[in-house]
C-alpha cells in the first residue's frame, strides 16, 4: 500500500472547512488519491459513500439487518441526551457552542484542525473539554459516557456535511504530525504483529471470527458509534474514534495510548484525511 500510495500525484485542494488560504498539501492530496482508488479498485460496485457504512456494504443480508435496526436504534435517547448537555449553560451561563464557529451542523466537520499556535492538531473530542476549562468547568473523561453522547450529537447534526481535513502546504509542522498518523496506522505492533492496515486494508472485506473486517476508508464518517459489544460491558455501548483505537491495540496484544496525546490524535488525523470528500453519515450501530 505504501508503494500504491507513492504512484499517486494530484493538484492540491482548497480547503473549505479550516480556512479559505489553507492550501491542502500536495503530498497529502497524493495519499487521499491512491487511498480511495484502492478501495474503489478492490470493491468496484461500492460508490465512495457506501465506505461509510463498512462491513454492511458488503452483505445484503447484512445491510438489511443494520437498516432495520436505525429504524429504532438503540441509542437515540443517548443521543438526545447529547444534545441536552451541549445547550445546557455552564456556571457563567454560556454553552459550549460559545467555543466554536458556524452552525452546529459544520462543527463535526471542521475536525481535526491544524492550530497553528499551539504546533499541533486540534480535535473536536479534545476542544470539548477544553472548552470547558475555558469556562470555569471540570474536564470530563473521554472516550465514552457523557463525551461521547456529546459528539454524537455533532456528528448527527453534520449528517450529508463533507469530511475536508486540510494539512496545509509548506507547513512542515502539520506534515510531520500527519505523517506519524500515517506511519502509525502501517506499522506493525504487539504480540500478533500487525498493522491497522494489515486488517483494515489488506484484508478489508475478509472475514475474521465471524465479523467481517471493515474498510478503512469511511471509518471516521460515524464516530462515535454505538457498540453492541460495548453496551454488553459496563457502560452505555457508545465509543469514540480513540476509544476504538485502544481497542484495536488491545485486540494485537499491544498496550494502548492514552487518548488525545500525539500518536491517537495524528492516526485521527491520517484516517480522517483518507476520508476527505465523503459525507459524514452520522452516528451509526456496529456490532
Amino acid at each position: 500500500m505504501r508503494k500504491l500510495i507513492a504512484t499517486f500525484a494530484t493538484a492540491a485542494l482548497l480547503s473549505s472547512g479550516v480556512a479559505m488560504s489553507a492550501q491542502q498539501s500536495s503530498a497529502v492530496q497524493a495519499d487521499i488519491d491512491a487511498f480511495q482508488n484502492h478501495f474503489k479498485g478492490k470493491f468496484p460496485n461500492l460508490t465512495l459513500d457506501d465506505f461509510s457504512k463498512g462491513p454492511y456494504a458488503m452483505s445484503e443480508d447484512k445491510m438489511m439487518q443494520f437498516e432495520n435496526i436505525m429504524e429504532m436504534p438503540p441509542f437515540e435517547d443517548l443521543r438526545d441526551h447529547g444534545e441536552e448537555l451541549w445547550n445546557t449553560p455552564f456556571a457563567n451561563g454560556k454553552t459550549y457552542s460559545s467555543c466554536f464557529s458556524g452552525g452546529v451542523e459544520t462543527i463535526r466537520t471542521q475536525f481535526p484542525r491544524w492550530n497553528e499556535k499551539a504546533g499541533k492538531f486540534d480535535t473536536l473530542e479534545n476542544e470539548i473539554n477544553t472548552c470547558r476549562v475555558a469556562n470555569g468547568e471540570k474536564k470530563m473523561g473521554t472516550g465514552k459516557g457523557k463525551h461521547a453522547h456529546i459528539t454524537s450529537y455533532l456528528t448527527t447534526a453534520a449528517e450529508g456535511q463533507k469530511i475536508n481535513v486540510i494539512v496545509p502546504e509548506g507547513n512542515a509542522k502539520a506534515l510531520a504530525a500527519y505523517n506519524q498518523g500515517k506511519t502509525f496506522f502501517y506499522a506493525k505492533r504487539g504480540q500478533l504483529n500487525l498493522s491497522c492496515a494489515n486488517c483494515h486494508v489488506d484484508s478489508a472485506g475478509q472475514r475474521i471470527r465471524g465479523n467481517t473486517l471493515s474498510p478503512a476508508l469511511g471509518h471516521i464518517s460515524h464516530f462515535p458509534v454505538w457498540r453492541g459489544k460495548w453496551a454488553k460491558k459496563k457502560g452505555d455501548g457508545f465509543g469514540t474514534i480513540q476509544r476504538r483505537f485502544g481497542g484495536c491495540n488491545k485486540q494485537v496484544r499491544a498496550k494502548p495510548f492514552k487518548r488525545h496525546k500525539s500518536e491517537y490524535t495524528n492516526l485521527e488525523v491520517f484516517l480522517t484525511a483518507m476520508s476527505n470528500g465523503m459525507e459524514i453519515s452520522g452516528t451509526e450501530y456496529r456490532e
